[in-house]
């Protein structure tokens, strides 16, 4: 019997992980699996050990693992694989299928205009003064880094404001006040921040405190910031081509055999994914400079 495991970041505050289980509710309406499980990377329960418990005890078979991640960074590379080596471990009879994050995908896209479209930017009307700047979380993985800016630049050729700018809350740089000092330096007199989040959470909150601050300091400026991603349609949309190639068997991620990931098992903080110790805090992504590819047959 197939089980889908979605696996969200988790998060210190409440809401952010409420939206995640609201969000796997209504994805289980719509998949036709008869086992629909919801767990976290750290910060909430149950953990993977537990979802994955889940499942086999209502008689899964076969587990889908689907990493609900923007990118392939270190918690989609490294650690939920190893998560998934150890209950491969405590379950030889379960069959497990280890899906892809989100990535580069044309349906984000969808999402950002009609994020951007709902403060009033739109692909047809030219913005000569309107900047634009994509937040992401920050990964100490430069692959994830890079994806984001290189949707930040599929964004501008689709729009007809000035600027697409990148930057993160966290981690690497530009930081996000970096970002907006940029825009306005290039001489933007609008500044639209773009959150690059699936869900609310503790950093969301921080940006909106940053947005109310920026106002009073520039007070001839006008910032504005979009919605995160949310229950936006095409978000399930991915996530159900997610499973739906998973469950084909059509995805091969080359992290069971990396020499570099078996490497860094000998040296990496168990801690993520320890169940009796996954309250540990950090609002950071951890990463490596080593290329995972995703082959799709």
């Amino acid at each position: 019997m197939d089980a889908v495991l979605f696996v969200g970041h988790g998060s210190r505050d409440p809401e952010g992980n409420l939206e995640v289980r609201r969000f796997v509710e209504a994805m289980a309406e719509e998949l036709s699996v008869p086992i629909v499980e919801t767990c976290f990377l750290e910060l909430e329960r149950p953990d993977i050990f537990q979802g994955v418990h889940a499942c086999v005890k209502r008689g899964a078979t076969r587990v889908v693992v689907i990493p609900m991640m923007l990118f392939a960074a270190g918690h989609a590379k490294i650690h939920i694989p190893v998560a998934i080596d150890e209950v491969k471990e405590r379950y030889p009879q379960v069959e497990f299928v280890y899906g892809r994050p989100i990535g580069v995908h044309p349906k984000v896209l969808e999402i950002l205009a009609a994020r951007l479209a709902e403060v009033g930017v739109l692909p047809d009307v030219e913005q000569p003064e309107t900047a634009v700047l994509v937040v992401g979380r920050g990964s100490s993985d430069p692959d994830a880094n890079g994806d984001l800016f290189k949707l930040s630049r599929l964004l501008w050729e689709r729009f007809r404001v000035k600027w697409v700018e990148t930057a993160f809350i966290g981690v690497t740089s530009p930081l996000t006040e970096e970002g907006v000092e940029r825009c306005l330096k290039l001489g933007a007199r609008q500044v639209v921040i773009l959150p690059y989040f699936l869900f609310t959470g503790v950093l969301i909150k921080r940006m909106e405190a940053m947005l109310e601050e920026l106002r009073g300091r520039h007070a001839d400026i006008s910032f504005t910031m979009t919605h995160y991603f949310g229950f936006h349609p095409a978000l399930r949309q991915v996530f159900h081509e997610r499973v739906r190639e998973a469950l084909q068997g059509v995805v091969k991620m080359n992290c069971d055999t990396c020499q570099y990931r078996l490497d860094a098992m000998e040296h990496i903080d168990h801690h993520h994914h320890h169940s009796h110790d996954h309250h540990h805090h950090h609002d950071h992504d951890h990463g490596h400079g080593h290329h995972h590819h995703v082959h799709v047959k």
